[in-house]
């Protein structure tokens, strides 16, 4: 290795910073707008989201901290979390006994439907408000490109 394969250079070190920070301040602005309309956390929503889109709204928890990249434990409070606040519910697998379903509750949907609009909202103003489509398209080839050094 060279001394300059040891360090970042200054482009690479400005992008990378720069991404460091877009995407901590992109993520505080998206959890202060579900606290504040829902009172709920980030990871909620999007395990509720997650959820919706299942068939029959229902997954496996184990399929579900997968597919969110939780761990069990970290799933098994939020999940614990939500059944307290009637959105999910979770009953025994009919073909494993050791395992789990989740499914989302009829309120847990109106949770969705009612915080989705300033979600998506914030979204918009946070990121997309700010880039043109060209940009859009290469921030979409740029995660796609990352992407499969990443998920295993």
């Amino acid at each position: 290795m060279t001394k300059n394969d040891e360090w970042l250079s200054d482009d690479e070190q400005r992008a990378w910073r720069a991404y460091l920070l877009a995407t901590q301040l992109i993520d505080e602005a998206l959890a202060r707008q579900l606290q504040n309309d829902a009172n709920m956390p980030h990871a909620y929503y999007g395990t509720l989201v997650a959820l919706s889109e299942a068939p029959n709204q229902t997954l496996r928890m184990s399929d579900l901290a997968r597919h969110l990249r939780y761990s069990q434990s970290r799933l098994t409070h939020a999940v614990n979390s939500m059944e307290r606040s009637g959105w999910t519910r979770r009953t025994e697998c009919p073909t494993d006994r050791r395992g789990q379903l989740v499914s989302i509750t009829p309120v847990g949907m109106a949770v969705i439907r009612d915080v989705a609009p300033g979600h998506v909202a914030e979204v918009r103003r946070v990121l997309f408000d700010k880039l043109t489509d060209e940009q859009v398209a290469q921030l979409q080839d740029i995660c796609t490109a990352l992407l499969p050094g990443l998920d295993p």
